[in-house]
């Protein structure tokens, strides 16, 4: 006796084309937009979906959670420092003070818990995703990205010409990590100049990266270890309070933008 209920191959391949090409096309137009999954991008979205924000995610790789998945150097161990743990509390993450003010935790039980409160919070996600430019309107604005399949960076220039397409929003957050990819979107134009981040010292460089967390260009919001890139910031290494808080600010600065467009 069959335990499944029965169904044909190509009920299997239309459910899955035609719900994603649905969703694709609902968030063609987004309040918010977040380049990257790593843990800022992922705790930004957590917050605005749980604000009721319309956001999509994007990233280019095909998993979620960037370097928060396998922690430092592939021992699947992360750090945070108080009061980054209580975010690890309201996740339901099991962690260990190993010090006073440190906090250790198994990175994929943190990384799977906080794309699950995203998820649950209604944040979409496209991956193989790549950000090739930005929207830039009239008012010197950002209102969107233009995005292709990420794959295609790898094949060479004769396979590879194709076209991306846009997507409209009123705010994106750059939470690509180091790489600060659409911060230097704005660079390549000449309309925004980054330092470049410094070497690591995580004393000085989670309060920093929290602090300066917000508004770079009008619509363009910096969070994560992008902020450390834009203003010369050192790096943290392998603890993630600093980008989990930065994460949560930024979300607020988003909601705050979208509040002053909504009245203007």
């Amino acid at each position: 006796m069959a335990l499944f209920h029965p169904v044909r191959e190509g009920e299997v391949a239309k459910a899955i084309v035609s719900s994603f090409w649905r969703q694709f096309e609902d968030y063609i137009q987004s309040d918010v937009i977040i380049v990257g999954a790593g843990p800022s991008g992922l705790i930004a979205g957590r917050e605005l979906g749980k604000a009721g924000v319309k956001v999509l995610i994007i990233e280019r790789n095909n998993y979620l959670g960037g370097g928060f998945w396998i922690g430092g150097y592939f021992m699947n161990k992360v750090t945070l420092r108080a009061p980054a743990q209580e975010i690890l509390d309201e996740l339901n993450v099991p962690h260990s003070m190993v010090s006073d003010g440190l906090y250790v935790t198994d990175a994929p039980h943190a990384c799977s818990k906080l794309i699950g409160a995203a998820c649950d919070a209604g944040v979409k996600f496209l991956q193989l995703t790549l950000m090739e430019d930005l929207v830039v309107r009239e008012n010197n604005r950002v209102a969107g990205v233009v995005i292709n399949w990420s794959p295609i960076a790898y094949l060479t220039k004769e396979i590879s010409a194709l076209d991306p397409i846009p997507l409209e929003t009123k705010v994106v957050i750059d939470a690509t990590g180091h790489d600060a990819c659409v911060a230097r979107k704005l660079e390549q134009r000449g309309t925004l100049k980054l330092i470049g981040e410094g070497a690591l010292w995580i004393n000085k460089s989670e309060d920093a990266v929290v602090e300066h967390t917000g508004e770079v260009y009008p619509g363009l919001i910096v969070s994560g270890m992008a902020v450390a890139a834009v203003y010369g910031l050192p790096r943290m290494g392998p603890t993630f309070g600093g980008m989990l808080l930065s994460g949560k600010r930024a979300a607020e600065i988003a909601i705050e933008i979208l509040e002053q467009l909504a009245i203007s």
